[in-house]
């Protein structure tokens, strides 16, 4: 597989990651922990060498799972995690207090087995400290050797700016999509700008972008997308029109729709690593497949105006979460 740069400070990692959220947080009951390894070094085994977990999944038994699955390759890969929550049981606020994010930090490091992150996230940002604040903080992790890069998720482009001024940042994750462009309009320049990179997350929709979900399948146990917007049923039938045009188009490129969908994103910029999740192996193959599959300039420009022209239904996230986004 191939490799792309995150930041200034050259961060490489496989062009396509792998985000383990899903291996037991937020997908349905959660699965057999020995499976959910094997779907790890499945990934590794595949090329992927940037991996992405976080604190709050779980909470914490996911970065528990996914430092066991990497013991024997850390050396070779990317880690990411993410912090800078409050965790009461399942209730979670921003909260990048120094105090707490050093604690979220020391215990990512335990429960992942590992003496530093490659690329530490603030997980939301805290509107009561200032970002300037917290980018000093993770000067110290760096100079400490806890952390060797560190992110932003779900930041607007004046934050993004503020905190770079401090300390440069790797990269940013933000949910991008080929249903979900907002960053186009402002964050995206900013990145390109500041030579910041894109870990794209939700980069198959949360699922519905590999045209085989059906809103049935959508666990009332364990599965947040029960409760998004855009998994309602008005909201599945009207969005059926975005796999129509991805199936036409998966047809002419003899490939999948969710191949299409990934190869769409890793054509927008060289600095844009997806971070598509499974639990299934025969579904690492068929998303490593997309980094085979190739689009012309003007290519782009019609999938571009063909879903320009598309009435896309519901919002990503219900008004709450909305809250916890784009600070």
């Amino acid at each position: 597989m191939n490799k792309r740069t995150l930041g200034i400070e050259g961060l490489v990692t496989s062009e396509l990651g792998f985000g383990c959220m899903g291996l037991n947080h937020h997908r349905g009951p959660v699965k057999d922990r020995n499976e959910m390894m094997k779907v790890v070094q499945r990934a590794f085994d595949a090329g992927v060498t940037m991996f992405d977990t976080a604190e709050v999944y779980g909470p914490y038994t996911n970065e528990e799972l996914v430092g066991e699955a990497i013991q024997t390759f850390r050396k070779e890969i990317q880690l990411a995690t993410k912090g800078g929550f409050d965790i009461n049981g399942n209730s979670y606020y921003p909260d990048s207090n120094k105090e707490t994010l050093r604690n979220s930090l020391e215990g990512s490091l335990k429960r992942l087995g590992t003496d530093y992150i490659d690329l530490y996230y603030i997980h939301r940002v805290d509107p009561n400290i200032p970002i300037e604040e917290v980018a000093r903080t993770m000067q110290e992790f760096k100079k400490e050797g806890k952390i060797l890069q560190w992110g932003l998720s779900e930041a607007s482009a004046e934050t993004i700016r503020r905190a770079h001024h401090i300390e440069p940042l790797a990269a940013v994750q933000s949910e991008y999509s080929i249903w979900w462009r907002e960053l186009e309009k402002e964050v995206i320049p900013t990145l390109e700008e500041l030579k910041i990179g894109l870990v794209a997350y939700s980069p198959l929709g949360r699922g519905f972008l590999t045209g085989k979900l059906t809103r049935d399948a959508i666990a009332s146990e364990n599965d947040n997308r029960a409760e998004l917007p855009r998994f309602t049923e008005e909201a599945f039938k009207a969005n059926q029109v975005v796999l129509d045009l991805l199936q036409k188009i998966a047809n002419e490129k003899e490939a999948t729709i969710a191949q299409v969908s990934l190869a769409w994103l890793l054509a927008q910029k060289d600095w844009i690593v997806p971070i598509p999740g499974t639990t299934k192996l025969s579904r690492i193959d068929e998303n490593v497949g997309a980094t085979s599959i190739h689009f012309s300039k003007q290519e782009l420009n019609d999938i571009n105006h063909a879903v320009d022209q598309l009435e896309i239904v519901g919002d990503r996230y219900n008004q709450e979460q909305n809250k916890r986004t784009g600070k």
